[in-house]
């Protein structure tokens, strides 16, 4: 076995050195065939390039495949960077949401602490939501006010941002509020800035309908929704929400009030608006001053029919002074 090995090994040595030669022999004449500047060997590499490089798919394969692999990557972190940059933006979305979220509330309660309204009797009751009515067919709430607190029915509940409803039903303790949303709701509006006046329709959905508008082209989705005051029912002036357009083209109304989280209701105490019976009590108290009687002249100091008589001016309401 040890003479075997040997005798192995002078075998491949000449072996090895024979196919390296024919290698450079090969590659020789291939680099003077390329370099021959003939048409006959332009005809034979012409042929030989037809024949070889449509074959040669398979050896490129792989490098396409790297290429490509490459190419795949670099679009990955491009897509991976966009997407931390969009995280970003989101998150700074959400910081700006919750900033608004937080200067709209504070807003509505510096116009509480102003009370700024027309009616002076136009006060409030808060009170906390006990229950909800739990049926899909009647959307209401229970509040833990009622006739001993002095609610009457009709009147207007708020959030403290937007318009809930109205009390509909009013116990010693308790009264319950019909919202917006449900079937049996209808209230009157004013569409803001146009002053288009419509009807809120509730259908049991989050975005109740806004019907009987006089001119729908002159209503834009995002416009302001406010109370009209017709009717008596409402106050004028109470912020409901915005108008939306849903799918199918109809406009609604997007409710300004959270009705996620109904936890208080402020009650607003509505008396009605006062009847102007005589418009002169706007200017003078007490109605129109009648003018102070002027005493007829006596028959034993009258004057004659053909003396002059001196000129009057008649008196003012509230006579002259001194």
């Amino acid at each position: 076995m040890a003479k075997d090995r040997p005798q192995d090994e002078d075998y491949i040595t000449p072996l090895r050195r024979l196919i390296l030669s024919v290698i450079v022999l090969l590659l020789i004449g291939i680099f003077l065939v390329w370099r021959i500047d003939s048409p006959r060997v332009e005809r034979f590499r012409a042929e030989v390039i037809d024949r070889v490089v449509p074959s040669m798919d398979w050896a490129m394969a792989p490098v396409t495949g790297a290429v490509n692999l490459i190419r795949d990557f670099q679009s990955y972190q491009r897509i991976v960077e966009q997407n931390n940059e969009l995280r970003r933006e989101l998150q700074q979305m959400k910081a700006w949401k919750e900033a608004a979220l937080q200067l709209e509330q504070e807003n509505a309660r510096l116009l509480d602490l102003n009370n700024v309204q027309l009616d002076p009797r136009l006060t409030y009751i808060t009170g906390v939501v006990m229950a909800d009515s739990g049926s899909p067919y009647r959307q209401s709430v229970l509040l833990n006010i009622g006739a001993r607190d002095g609610i009457v029915d009709g009147w207007a509940a708020m959030d403290g941002i937007g318009l809930v409803g109205r009390i509909s039903g009013v116990g010693d303790k308790i009264s319950r509020v019909i919202l917006l949303t449900d079937t049996s709701s209808r209230m009157p509006v004013t569409i803001q800035p146009s002053g288009q006046t419509a009807m809120v329709m509730g259908d049991n959905t989050a975005a109740p309908a806004l019907d009987f508008i006089e001119d729908n082209d002159l209503v834009r989705p995002g416009d302001r929704v406010v109370s009209s005051g017709d009717g008596g029912v409402f106050p004028a002036g109470l912020l409901v929400g915005q108008v939306a357009e849903d799918k199918a083209g109809r406009l609604r109304v997007r409710l300004a009030a959270d009705y996620e989280r109904l936890e208080f209701l402020r009650v607003l105490r509505h008396l009605g608006t006062e009847n102007l019976t005589q418009p002169g009590g706007m200017i003078l108290p007490g109605g129109s001053a009648a003018l102070p009687p002027v005493p007829a002249p006596s028959q034993e100091g009258a004057p004659d029919a053909g003396a002059a008589q001196p000129e009057t001016l008649p008196l003012a309401a509230g006579g002259l002074d001194g």
